[in-house]
């Protein structure tokens, strides 16, 4: 006699699935946060993050508790900023020269505390939306948006990579010109929803899922191309003659800037890049604190150093043409009123932008509004220096904001709006409305951004043209220039490590969008639309 053969039954693999989330939710959700950053620049692997976010909503759906589904947002939250801002570490080493490896603590520190957002967004979809496929996608779209509009602004704001900048190179990439980078966002979170909740009925073998949610796909793709073509703007009817401009990247190391002695070198670099054959007039961009020298008179004359700004203006002028203009980042001091006009003291600076024309003539100023908190100014500045710590901002004193986003004019080029650095990165306050330019210039100092920090500076400033409509000029002292459309395309660059300039025609702007006419009220509109359908659907299913 034969014994029977005794056959093993093999799990399906959704049980398998469901143990690792039930054995390992927290952990999967701390490595799904690191994988899902390497969506942004400068590898762009968007196929990951968004199955790295399918995965990480899937297991929060899966959770039992608020407070895990808390801690599960916290951990991606964690996991996705470590990752995505680790450039921060090289800054300290040029802000404060501090060691690297300290850096790396000031990383992990500062995504302790942005971990919060990407918390409270599961914490919100799992009180509404647990155990209901669409309502908890639609939920956590709606979340998002909410909150990363949140971390936008919140104690002064910090909002360098938003979700929505890994679908930049994408078609739907232009339906930010209708719901903004946060609603952008949003729809990245709900098409990784869905693709997790179609590939959740496919290991299921629930082909009726699978169908419903590749539908699902289809009408968001058919949203998101309804939204890009109703936020687009119409290409302004401008004269075949675009005006010409030249975009100047010296190559000039952080180490470098500020270094004695090195003025004169800094600038011959900037000056041979900056000289041309040619007679026709143009634009020409330096990059954010171009040079050391002060360009306006009326200071005491012991802060000019020996180059009063007639001088260092006329040695600029000789490097123009009849006709140009010159923009390029400097400093601006400001004074306390006592004593005599050359014994006043410097209590404060500005990061500015000047405007010069060939007659050596300041045509205007910007000054930066959006400063870098630890960087440009240190908060509670008595006590900390007290504790040692004055050496996150150098210098005696902070600088000083501006009023916000103004418009240059420059006569026969047009009206330029300026954004300095990192200022770019925030949705809906790069554009002065009620004076719109004709095109945006970021000048910039990404040289202590290290490897990752320039593309990612570069990614978000495409956004900021998608938006508004406008094309944006980027000049860096050692890359990443630019100069991008108003559809958000980079048509020339200067990479970085690199010296070079850019001649070229200034892009076309186009007439306001939706976004640049109501800004992120459209963001936090949509996201109101998707958590009122999330309570109907879920009102209904009762």
């Amino acid at each position: 006699m034969f014994e029977p053969v005794s056959r093993k039954r093999h799990k399906p693999p959704v049980h398998i699935l469901t143990n690792l989330f039930r054995k390992y939710p927290f952990w999967l959700s701390l490595v799904a946060g690191a994988l899902s950053a390497t969506g942004f620049a400068p590898f762009s692997l968007w196929p990951i993050s968004l199955l790295a976010l399918a995965l990480w909503i899937a297991i929060v759906d899966s959770l039992e508790s608020r407070k895990a589904a808390f801690v599960s947002g916290w951990l991606f939250g964690l996991g996705h900023f470590v990752v995505g801002l680790n450039w921060i570490a090289k800054a300290f080493t040029f802000q404060a020269a501090m060691p690297e490896w300290l850096g790396y603590i000031a990383v992990v520190l500062l995504s302790l505390y942005l971990a919060v957002y990407p918390a409270l967004t599961a914490l919100g979809a799992w009180l509404l939306g647990r155990g209901r496929p669409v309502v908890f996608v639609l939920a956590f779209a709606g979340f998002w948006i909410i909150t990363e509009w949140l971390r936008s602004w919140v104690f002064s704001g910090f909002i360098w990579n938003p979700l929505g900048v890994i679908a930049v190179d994408a078609r739907h990439a232009l339906s930010a010109r209708s719901l903004g980078t946060y609603g952008l966002s949003g729809m990245t979170i709900g098409i990784a929803g869905l693709i997790g909740s179609a590939v959740g009925g496919l290991i299921a073998l629930n082909w009726r899922v699978v169908v419903r949610r590749i539908f699902d796909m289809a009408i968001v793709a058919l949203g998101a191309g309804t939204l890009a073509f109703l936020g687009s703007g119409d290409d302004l009817a401008r004269s075949p003659d675009l005006p010409k401009i030249t975009v100047v990247q010296p190559n000039i190391g952080q180490q470098d800037k500020w270094q004695a002695g090195y003025e004169e070198l800094n600038l011959g670099k900037l000056s041979a890049l900056t000289i041309r054959e040619d007679d026709e007039p143009r634009i020409l961009f330096w990059p954010e604190a171009a040079i050391p020298d002060y360009l306006e008179t009326g200071y005491p004359q012991r802060y000019y150093y020996g180059r009063p700004p007639q001088m260092v203006r006329a040695q600029l002028a000789n490097l123009m043409k009849p006709g140009d203009v010159l923009v390029l980042g400097a400093l601006k001091l400001e004074f306390d009123d006592a004593g005599a006009p050359d014994e006043r003291r410097a209590i404060g600076a500005r990061n500015s932008v000047f405007a010069m024309d060939s007659e050596r003539e300041l045509l205007g100023r910007y000054d930066k509004s959006h400063l870098v908190p630890y960087g440009e100014y240190l908060p509670m500045r008595p006590l900390l220096s007290a504790l040692g710590l004055s050496r996150l901002a150098p210098g005696d004193f902070d600088f000083w904001p501006g009023p916000g986003p103004r418009s240059l004019d420059l006569g026969a080029f047009g009206k330029a709006g300026l954004q300095v650095c990192y200022e770019i990165i925030f949705s809906g306050q790069v554009v002065h409305q009620e004076d719109r330019p004709d095109f945006i210039f970021n000048p910039s100092n990404d040289a202590w951004f290290g490897a990752w920090g320039p593309p990612q500076h570069l990614a978000q400033a495409r956004l900021r043209a998608i938006e508004e409509g406008l094309p944006v000029i980027r000049s860096t002292p050692t890359g990443i220039s630019a100069v991008i459309t108003s559809k958000g395309k980079v048509v020339e660059s200067i990479p970085m490590g690199q010296a070079g300039r850019i001649d070229t025609r200034l892009p076309t702007p186009e007439s306001p969008t939706l976004f640049s006419r109501y800004g992120n009220i459209l963001s936090l509109g949509f996201a109101l639309i998707l958590l009122i359908c999330a309570i109907a659907i879920r009102l209904r299913a009762r």
